[in-house]
């Protein structure tokens, strides 16, 4: 709470000081505040049904509404906000969570043959990134079955997500071999990375207070060449440039503090696992795309963070932190 407290505190302050909007911000947390709220309680009373329910309200917005949002700025050349394949890489998640958590072998097949299903969903609507990181949850869930510590394993899931929040960043300040950056650049489209850029140089000139909350879009010279919603489309690189380094410092720390809350959960290692394997992905689209703008995204994230670390009711035991 205290760290939710100071990301809250912080765009209000950086606001303040450059007449920002931090509504956005604030939303952002109330939700994942909320969402976390809501999930540690139905995770409690009900470890196997509520992520399930779960994955299949987040399954059937992200087909009822691919988009999460109208207008034609999510056209060209950005694509698909990323909201939709968060929330695919989401219910997969909740759906394996829930495949491990149950102890009848009939629904556990059913569960996991939901997880499943959710893969081609992302085919389906258009969101090669959506069918990408459901794909890459899915296998991470089947291989946390056969993994006895957790520790190493949540290590290696921050690392994954620190690796491309850094390529971004260097894709974006220019470092990366000419190679690699014209191949990136390329699948990612010329437009996203000249956001980033622009919210690279925000960030150098205003270290400390950044631009201010939700100001993005005045001030940079790519977000004027074509229909856009004012977002660098990079959460760290957006921090950066309207909230300074202690914002991008304070992102970094709220996604460690739900690591190691999931390294200390009760639940057995595959629920904590998978459910960091989920969030690894949101992470990673949120580095590559603007998920987090979406409420749903962010509840959905609270929620499942939640239900990974419910203490059942009815449990036989703790197992131990390894």
């Amino acid at each position: 709470m205290i760290l939710l407290g100071a990301c809250a505190g912080w765009a209000l302050l950086t606001a303040a000081a450059h007449d920002g909007r931090p509504e956005g911000m604030l939303l952002a947390v109330l939700a994942v505040t909320a969402g976390h709220a809501v999930g540690r309680v139905s995770g409690a009373l009900l470890p196997v049904a509520a992520p399930c329910a779960g994955a299949l309200a987040a399954l059937a917005v992200a087909v009822a509404r691919p988009d999460l949002s109208p207008g034609a700025w999510y056209a060209a050349p950005l694509g698909h906000a990323g909201g939709t394949a968060a929330l695919l890489a989401l219910a997969t998640g909740a759906a394996c969570c829930a495949a491990w958590a149950t102890s009848v072998p009939a629904l556990r097949l059913g569960l996991w043959a939901l997880a499943a299903g959710i893969v081609p969903t992302g085919a389906l609507l258009g969101s090669v990134a959506g069918c990408a990181a459901s794909t890459a949850v899915l296998l991470c869930a089947l291989a946390a079955g056969s993994v006895t510590r957790r520790g190493p394993s949540l290590l290696g899931l921050a690392v994954a997500a620190a690796l491309v929040g850094g390529t971004v960043w260097a894709l974006a300040a220019g470092v990366l071999p000419d190679g690699l950056s014209d191949v990136l650049e390329g699948r990612l489209s010329a437009h996203r990375v000249g956001l980033w850029q622009d919210a690279l140089r925000m960030a150098g000139r205003n270290r400390g207070l950044g631009v201010g909350p939700d100001r993005f879009g005045e001030l940079s010279p790519a977000a004027h060449t074509v229909p856009s919603d004012g977002k660098p489309h990079s959460a760290p690189l957006q921090l950066a440039a309207e909230q300074g380094l202690v914002g991008v410092v304070l992102l970094g720390a709220a996604f460690c503090w739900v690591l190691h809350a999931l390294w200390r959960t009760p639940r057995p290692t595959p629920v904590a696992l998978t459910a960091g394997a989920a969030l690894t992905a949101l992470a990673a689209l949120a580095s590559l795309g603007n998920a987090l703008s979406f409420t749903t995204v962010t509840a959905s994230a609270g929620l499942l963070a939640g239900w990974a670390t419910a203490r059942p009711w009815a449990r036989a035991g703790a197992e131990p932190r390894l």
